[in-house]
């Protein structure tokens, strides 16, 4: 059985990859390296593709058949919020015209298994304390409405053409399962607070004034390797007769403060990050945690990593890009 993992040479891509080489599957990863890094792939075969480009479905689809290859893992998507913000047609073009591409090459190649990544952020903001599946989505940027177009696309393709679908909506990812799969851009809470202890600057927290028990936000922090897991649990699902569902929420159900993360990475690092209190900024929810009950129930999966593991090994593998 060959699996193509498009975007995985990036960081959560490139756990995914690692997992399915330890089991023994032939793995093909595609991936423009925009942001991925070819290191991260190993033995397996890297096609370099941008997936929204006008040839790719006919390119895609004769890969796929010459591979062999009987269910794809999607991550290839631009995945920042302020730049789709900022850069709205991009978002767009990269994110529904790379996915449009790929369901169009599965269909030709006769490739009826997809686990696709979503976001949290097909949510928006909710005044609930858990996010269940079942809510109402209402996006607040490109970026989170690219990714809701994509479920909408993912799931008409399975009433259309028989395809077997399941959209992962993922919550804050931290840590790294191996050293050398380490989280290397300086986008997320921990890769920024480790980039200004390396610079000699002060952490950043963005308000404290939210209704949080100690006033900054709260997020659901899950490790990569847990998640990594979800995704080869979700191949496994696809395999079943019924489908119940198809789409899950990826967390832990436990929300974790801007404050709680930096005071556990001073612990690591045995430093002071002085952090300072700035203006919030714009669309910052107080608090946004998932219920992971559908697929604890559904497909057997739930994060076993404590918050601990997550730094401790996102500090361990910590090699910033600048």
């Amino acid at each position: 059985m060959a699996i193509m993992v498009t975007g995985g040479a990036g960081y959560i891509g490139a756990h995914v990859v690692r997992l399915l080489q330890e089991r023994g599957d032939e793995v093909i990863v595609v991936d423009d390296l925009s942001s991925g890094v070819r290191e991260n792939v190993g033995e397996s075969r890297l096609v370099e593709m941008n997936l929204a480009a006008a040839d790719t479905p006919a390119a895609l689809a004769e890969l796929m058949r010459e591979t062999g290859t009987t269910a794809v893992v999607h991550f290839g998507a631009l995945k920042q919020v302020g730049e789709s913000v900022e850069q709205p047609l991009r978002y767009y073009d990269t994110n529904i015209g790379g996915f449009s591409n790929l369901l169009a090459a599965m269909q030709t190649a006769g490739v009826d298994q997809l686990v696709f990544s979503s976001s949290a952020a097909t949510y928006g903001i909710l005044d609930v304390e858990y996010l269940t599946e079942d809510l109402i989505t209402r996006p607040t940027s490109p970026y989170g409405e690219t990714k809701l177009i994509n479920e909408w696309m993912m799931q008409a393709q399975i009433k259309a053409a028989g395809l077997k679908g399941v959209a992962l909506r993922y919550f804050n990812v931290a840590g790294a399962g191996w050293d050398d799969l380490g989280d290397r851009a300086t986008l997320n809470l921990i890769p920024l607070v480790l980039r200004a202890i390396d610079h000699g600057k002060d952490a950043q927290i963005f308000g404290d004034d939210y209704n949080t028990p100690d006033g900054t936000c709260q997020r659901d922090y899950v490790h990569v390797l847990d998640l990594a897991e979800a995704h080869l649990a979700a191949l496994e699902y696809l395999g079943r007769d019924e489908l119940p569902y198809d789409v899950f929420n990826v967390g832990t159900g436990t929300g974790t403060s801007v404050k709680q993360i930096i005071s556990e990475i001073e612990r690591v690092k045995g430093v002071d990050t002085n952090a300072q209190i700035q203006p919030r900024r714009g669309g910052d929810p107080d608090r946004l945690v998932c219920s992971p009950e559908r697929i604890e129930k559904t497909l057997g999966w739930k994060a076993t990593r404590t918050l601990a593991e997550s730094v401790e090994s996102a500090v361990s593998a910590w090699t910033p890009r600048d």
